[in-house]
């Protein structure tokens, strides 16, 4: 039986009564709070009103596309990033974006598969930092990795590649062992997250992606950085010997590494002006289905040591993605009375204290008490929740071992996740990633003098049946760019433009 709707006293003054009728939902008495759960299985006509307008549900089940893509980031200036450097990345960064828009906004496009698409176009060109254009470790080789995760639909979620050399394009090798995972076997790769060197490399081949000779990743911009911060020799020459050696090798082996006999295990020299590359390429994504994606790829940090694993293929570290059922905070589980308060709610809003009525209305902010059977008539009227779908996708860049110390990504996301009311994306991840943010804060006394703590992070916060788009970095630029809220393509490096 529908039970009858509350009625709602006016108490004098618009503050008071704009909170009666946010608590509509609640039966005031002078005696108790009693949250309404006797009612039909679906929602009672306020209560759709709060669902609809208050929570923020629609109805629409199409979501409007969003995408944003980043290039890195770290000690990007303005005094060591040229214009003719800044017109080449804002060039490259645009052209993907208007590529996979396109893409994005044909009937039927996967936010999985427009992710990827970006994130190739990103690791063909050898501007950034994966693929084609990976650093180097301090051995003169390239140890790739990638991930992709999705916020719902497959069955391993997440997953991380690491330790790739020959797969042209790592992020499509991360692409496979995510969706072949919906197969019993997994494709070979069983139900493995996360799978590093050979296994991944005889993977791509199994799998039927394109492989290349490790000359493929040679550039001779990334080798002079390389050279440069072990105190060697940047000529011509020396760097042709060694790239012919790479041309003739499809994986590597000991024989192909350029610097194998002078291995150095120390940190690389830094002098804190030139841009050191230590960040990666990534997307994140969020299609008509209301599906996030990330996903990202990295050469990893400049002159790491071989065999070094970063944040980039790490769950949770560099990228997150997932989805939950938020629930109104006025259709809280069914049958519940809170205790009483010293003054009657009535009497309590009449004072002023809305604060201690909404603690009491709430039931994650005020103990409770069960009501017995006999309260409760409708137990034969399963109940509904008014609720929606909230879902964040990130993906990191900088500094991967400060990341990885952090759980950046998923600890963004849990902060947003696990706050009430929920916190808002942005914030969280300018709480994370931001200037003076816990990313920074972990570099303590390194900040600034070897690029520990340096990062950014961008995302998508999927609530309410829209996506926004989110970036916020601590570190002197990250290059990124995105489709605003009125369908324009946007680039920047800095916090102003360049």
């Amino acid at each position: 039986m529908a039970e009858m709707q509350p009625t709602t006293r006016y108490l004098g003054s618009p503050r008071a009564w704009l909170l009666a009728t946010i608590l509509a939902p609640c039966n005031i008495t002078d005696n108790k709070f009693v949250l309404k759960t006797s009612r039909p299985s679906s929602c009672s006509y306020f209560e759709k009103i709060h669902c609809s307008s208050v929570f923020g549900m629609k109805s629409s089940k199409t979501n409007t596309p969003r995408i944003i893509i980043h290039g890195g980031a770290g000690n990007i200036s303005r005094a060591n990033l040229t214009e003719d450097a800044y017109q080449a990345y804002r060039s490259a960064l645009l052209a993907t974006l208007h590529s996979s828009y396109a893409l994005l906004s044909k009937p039927g496009a996967t936010a999985l598969d427009v992710a990827t698409h970006a994130v190739t176009m990103l690791e063909d060109n050898p501007l950034f930092n994966a693929g084609h254009g990976a650093v180097y470790t301090t051995a003169g080789t390239h140890e790739l990795e990638a991930s992709v995760m999705v916020s719902k639909g497959y069955h391993k979620r997440g997953v991380g590649v690491m330790e790739v050399s020959g797969a042209k394009n790592p992020i499509k090798l991360a692409r496979e062992l995510l969706i072949r995972g919906e197969e019993a076997d997994g494709g070979g790769a069983a139900g493995h997250v996360q799978l590093a060197g050979e296994t991944a490399n005889k993977l791509a081949e199994t799998w039927g992606l394109e492989t290349v000779s490790l000359g493929y990743y040679w550039t001779k911009r990334r080798w002079d950085e390389h050279r440069k911060g072990l105190g060697k020799s940047t000529d011509r020459e020396t760097y042709q010997k060694h790239k012919r050696r790479a041309d003739k090798c499809s994986s590597f082996v000991a024989e192909c590494a350029a610097d194998a006999r002078d291995l150095n295990t120390h940190d690389p020299s830094w002098n804190g002006h030139d841009y050191l590359p230590q960040g990666t390429v990534g997307a994140v994504v969020l299609d008509s289905n209301g599906m996030l994606c990330v996903a990202t790829s990295t050469g990893g940090l400049t002159n790491k040591l071989p065999g070094r694993i970063g944040d980039t293929p790490t769950l949770g570290a560099g990228f997150w993605a997932e989805q939950w059922i938020e629930e109104n905070p006025f259709d809280r589980p069914h049958g519940m009375m809170y205790q009483q308060p010293t003054l009657s709610p009535a009497a309590r809003l009449v004072n002023g204290d809305f604060g201690g009525v909404l603690q009491d209305c709430l039931p994650n902010l005020s103990s409770y008490l069960p009501v017995s059977s006999r309260e409760d008539d409708s137990s034969e009227h399963p109940v509904k929740p008014c609720s929606a779908p909230h879902g964040v996708a990130l993906s990191g860049t900088g500094n991967g071992d400060s990341f990885l110390k952090l759980s950046a990504a998923r600890t963004t996301s849990a902060m947003t996740r696990f706050s009430f009311p929920p916190l808002p994306l942005a914030l969280s991840v300018s709480r994370m990633a931001g200037p003076n943010g816990m990313l920074q804060q972990s570099a303590e006394d390194r900040w600034k003098k070897t690029g520990g703590g340096e990062g950014g992070i961008i995302g998508i916060e999927y609530r309410y049946g829209e996506g926004k788009v989110v970036a916020d970095f601590n570190s002197g630029g990250m290059y990124r760019a995105w489709i605003d809220g009125d369908g324009k393509e946007q680039m920047m490096v800095f916090k102003d433009e360049f």
